[in-house]
Protein backbone atom coordinates (compact mmCIF):
# COMPACT_ATOMS: atom_id res chain seq x y z
CA UNK A 1 0.00 0.00 0.00
CA UNK A 2 1.05 3.43 -1.25
CA UNK A 3 1.60 5.72 2.05
CA UNK A 4 0.11 9.35 2.08
CA UNK A 5 3.40 11.11 2.53
CA UNK A 6 4.73 8.76 -0.44
CA UNK A 7 2.21 9.51 -2.81
CA UNK A 8 2.37 13.09 -1.88
CA UNK A 9 6.10 13.10 -2.73
CA UNK A 10 5.21 11.62 -6.25
CA UNK A 11 2.29 14.26 -6.90
CA UNK A 12 4.66 16.77 -6.06
CA UNK A 13 7.61 15.95 -8.08
CA UNK A 14 5.87 15.02 -10.87
CA UNK A 15 3.84 17.78 -11.17
CA UNK A 16 7.30 20.02 -10.35
CA UNK A 17 8.84 18.33 -13.06
CA UNK A 18 5.97 19.26 -15.68
CA UNK A 19 6.09 22.56 -14.31
CA UNK A 20 10.01 23.10 -14.72
CA UNK A 21 9.62 21.59 -18.24
CA UNK A 22 7.17 24.37 -19.40
CA UNK A 23 9.18 27.11 -18.25
CA UNK A 24 12.53 25.47 -19.86
CA UNK A 25 10.48 25.64 -23.20
CA UNK A 26 9.62 28.60 -22.62
CA UNK A 27 13.11 29.95 -22.07
CA UNK A 28 14.91 27.85 -24.76
CA UNK A 29 11.78 29.42 -27.15
CA UNK A 30 11.78 32.71 -26.31
CA UNK A 31 9.76 33.92 -29.70
CA UNK A 32 7.11 32.09 -28.94
CA UNK A 33 3.94 32.66 -27.74
CA UNK A 34 4.58 31.89 -23.66
CA UNK A 35 0.81 31.85 -22.93
CA UNK A 36 0.48 28.37 -23.79
CA UNK A 37 3.02 27.14 -21.74
CA UNK A 38 1.59 29.39 -18.99
CA UNK A 39 -1.89 27.60 -19.83
CA UNK A 40 0.24 24.15 -18.88
CA UNK A 41 1.81 25.59 -15.71
CA UNK A 42 -1.54 26.50 -14.47
CA UNK A 43 -3.06 23.56 -15.93
CA UNK A 44 -0.33 21.63 -13.35
CA UNK A 45 -1.20 23.78 -10.52
CA UNK A 46 -4.82 23.37 -10.60
CA UNK A 47 -4.57 19.20 -10.97
CA UNK A 48 -1.55 19.57 -8.01
CA UNK A 49 -4.42 21.17 -6.02
CA UNK A 50 -6.51 18.85 -6.96
CA UNK A 51 -5.07 15.44 -5.86
CA UNK A 52 -3.54 17.15 -3.02
CA UNK A 53 -7.31 17.49 -1.94
CA UNK A 54 -8.35 13.77 -3.17
CA UNK A 55 -5.30 12.89 -0.80
CA UNK A 56 -6.00 14.31 2.28
CA UNK A 57 -9.83 13.58 2.41
CA UNK A 58 -10.34 11.94 5.37
CA UNK A 59 -14.31 10.10 4.74
CA UNK A 60 -12.30 7.13 2.68
CA UNK A 61 -13.66 3.82 4.15
CA UNK A 62 -10.74 1.85 1.88
CA UNK A 63 -7.51 3.89 1.68
CA UNK A 64 -5.20 1.13 -0.35
CA UNK A 65 -8.31 1.34 -2.77
CA UNK A 66 -8.49 5.34 -2.60
CA UNK A 67 -4.69 5.92 -3.03
CA UNK A 68 -4.49 3.39 -5.83
CA UNK A 69 -6.87 5.66 -7.60
CA UNK A 70 -5.14 8.87 -6.76
CA UNK A 71 -1.77 7.28 -7.96
CA UNK A 72 -4.13 6.33 -11.38
CA UNK A 73 -5.06 9.80 -11.58
CA UNK A 74 -2.10 11.21 -11.09
CA UNK A 75 -0.44 9.50 -13.92
CA UNK A 76 -3.31 10.16 -16.51
CA UNK A 77 -2.90 13.85 -15.81
CA UNK A 78 0.50 13.94 -15.65
CA UNK A 79 0.39 12.24 -19.44
CA UNK A 80 -2.03 14.36 -20.66
CA UNK A 81 -0.19 17.21 -19.19
CA UNK A 82 3.16 15.94 -20.98
CA UNK A 83 1.60 15.12 -24.27
CA UNK A 84 0.00 19.43 -24.09
CA UNK A 85 3.91 20.05 -23.18
CA UNK A 86 5.32 17.96 -26.59
CA UNK A 87 3.13 19.05 -28.37
CA UNK A 88 4.29 22.94 -28.26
Amino acid sequence: MASKRLLKKDVNYVMGDIIDAAYIHQMAHPKEDPAKSEAIVDEAISDYDELIREINRRDVENKQKHFKAVQADLEKKAKALIEKLNAL
